[in-house]
């Protein structure tokens, strides 16, 4: 069984409830029908906001977790007008597992829509993305690749922490990690080295258990992978 095999066999003994906020947007709907379809969700496609009857629950969850951006009812009740404010929040108050967005939004807005309404998760500072590439069997994390643009070493250790527990989750092995560089091992200097040399000394104290290397650059990274895997 292919990865994507296991992952929709997951997702239909699960029979989460995701939310789509964009259905105004045709791809939106069309994504939706196919997750019903195939049985791997129950689906919820969100139009306009307008009085839905669970309004009302959201804007006192979003005036608990942030007083400060929302003092009232009027500014939170405003927030939710958008789309993806509303779908995380539907996330925040337990009305749904997942909310996925972005197709009509900017990234920016995503993820400024799921830090107001549901935060990062324990044990997590740093908000990051990750890319999962799927080649058959073969499955590669990409950390981050959308979000922090110029990341502290204390930051990358932590993003690396946050793919490795996603990884074990969702591809359900013992994930390696590469710290990527433009040098390998020394081969070249400078603080951007420096940096990722710090993270790796910070990752290996925050997990211990997940074997990591680095600093290396993308091509070395992945010979050495191909390098270790079964004939």
């Amino acid at each position: 069984m292919t990865f994507r095999a296991r992952v929709h066999e997951r997702a239909r003994r699960a029979a989460r409830r995701v939310v789509l906020p964009e259905g105004d947007d045709a791809r939106v709907r069309a994504a939706a029908d196919r997750l019903r379809s195939e049985g791997l969700a129950q689906v919820e496609v969100l139009g306009a906001v307008g009085d839905d009857p669970r309004l009302a629950v959201c804007i006192r969850h979003l005036r608990t977790r942030r007083p400060d951006k929302f003092p009232t009812d009027g500014a939170a009740r405003e927030a939710l007008r958008h789309p993806l404010t509303f779908g995380a929040s539907l996330v925040g108050v337990g009305a749904a597992d997942v909310m996925v967005g972005g197709a009509a939004h900017t990234s920016a807005e995503l993820i400024r829509a799921a830090l107001l309404a549901v935060g990062t998760a324990p044990g997590i500072a740093t908000l990051s993305g990750a890319f999962y590439m799927v080649e058959g069997d073969r499955v590669l994390t990409f950390t981050d690749c959308s979000v922090v643009p110029e990341p502290t070493p204390e930051q990358l250790a932590d993003i690396a922490l946050a793919a490795s527990r996603d990884r074990r989750r969702i591809v359900g092995d013992q994930p390696v990690v590469a710290f990527l560089s433009y040098s390998t091992k020394g081969s070249a200097a400078g603080p951007r080295v420096d940096r990722v040399r710090r993270a790796v000394e910070l990752f290996r104290r925050l997990a211990p258990d997940v074997a990591c290397d680095g600093e290396l650059q993308s091509d070395a990274a992945l010979a050495i992978l191909q390098a270790e895997e079964p004939a």
